[in-house]
């Protein structure tokens, strides 16, 4: 899960990447949402071990609330801190 600087706006989304995922957000290599609304710092993410797990999480996260959201990165992530370098 991305949010922007204001931790305002949460991004769920999938890939085979991240790493480079990431970088093409942060660069805003990517128009659409998360160019609109600044959203380029990693405060979440799961490994999954194949594609369909990972799509069926996703869809799992997105269609549950923004305090599940925020919940589920508080849990792992209380103080919002960028996850890029971790990596």
């Amino acid at each position: 899960m991305l949010t922007n600087k204001a931790n305002s706006v949460i991004y769920t989304g999938v890939t085979s990447c991240l790493q480079r995922r990431i970088f093409e957000h942060r660069e805003k290599l990517i128009d659409g949402f998360t160019n609109k609304y600044n959203i380029n710092k990693l405060v979440y993410y799961e490994v999954c071990d194949n594609i369909e797990t990972a799509i069926m999480r996703e869809k799992q996260i997105k269609g549950g609330s923004r305090q599940k959201k925020i919940d589920l990165i508080e849990r792992a992530n209380p103080e919002y801190r960028d996850l890029y370098a971790e990596l």
